[in-house]
């Protein structure tokens, strides 16, 4: 929840011509829903919107929320599924994300489904179990192209906005895990084309390293994005992976 209407257009006005080709780097920028209009309108070529929820439903009573129809009438690409924040916060079950993807899916909006653990759940051991728990609980029941259609973040909440962030070997096989889930699943062919991000306080000083695993397929970056010139630093880096 940053910027203000000015604010985001000098941001995207700032970054827009700098993004990387979209035929090599998808890039994306989930706002706040009353600021996809404007943005949408000045994303260029190499750019993309997104947004940061929807509800599971296309409309009722349900003051304050978005659908993924309304999205996908404004031309927004992305959604966040089950941010760590939604998750603890919103008090967002494993239950509604699975509805809430199947609702993008619907509209073609591409989900970015986030999961991960807290730290008393690492320090207990119950990193895999978390991650199995809140993963299958999505894509059980989704049909291949569905799958096809997923981005996973895994987004350890021990590390957002704290300034810890998992060192390269977790991270990696935390993604690791979470594709060889998939693969127990749908097989080795759909997981290897999943992209799964890394997102917990990736920053220019550690992007490189975090992208240089052969499982991290892309960043989910919070506070680090706010500033345009580390914005653009950063989707240059993705461009390593090429």
């Amino acid at each position: 929840m940053y910027k203000d209407r000015d604010e985001a257009l000098y941001f995207i006005l700032k970054v827009a011509p700098e993004m990387p080709d979209s035929r090599l780097v998808d890039t994306v920028i989930c706002a706040q829903a009353p600021l996809m209009r404007c943005l949408i309108k000045r994303q260029g070529d190499h750019l993309r919107i997104g947004a940061q929820n929807l509800h599971y439903l296309d409309e009722g009573a349900y003051t304050g929320e978005i659908s993924g129809k309304l999205l996908r009438s404004f031309n927004v690409a992305y959604v966040i599924v089950g941010h760590s924040e939604r998750r603890a916060i919103f008090h967002e079950t494993n239950q509604e994300i699975q509805w809430k993807t199947k609702a993008a899916l619907k509209h073609h909006l591409t989900p970015i489904v986030c999961v991960g653990e807290t730290l008393e759940q690492r320090e207990g051991g119950m990193t895999e179990t978390v991650l199995s728990d809140q993963l299958t609980s999505v894509i059980n029941g989704l049909s291949e192209d569905e799958m096809k259609k997923l981005v996973i973040a895994y987004e350890p909440v021990w590390a957002i906005g704290t300034g810890r962030t998992a060192t390269g070997a977790m991270a990696e096989a935390a993604c690791r895990y979470l594709r060889d889930l998939i693969s127990s699943t749908f097989g080795a062919v759909i997981a290897d084309q999943i992209r799964i991000l890394y997102g917990g306080s990736v920053k220019p000083s550690n992007i490189d390293e975090l992208l240089a695993f052969s499982d991290i397929d892309g960043a989910l970056i919070g506070g680090a994005s706010l500033d345009p010139d580390q914005f653009i630093a950063m989707a240059k880096a993705a461009l390593k992976r090429c």
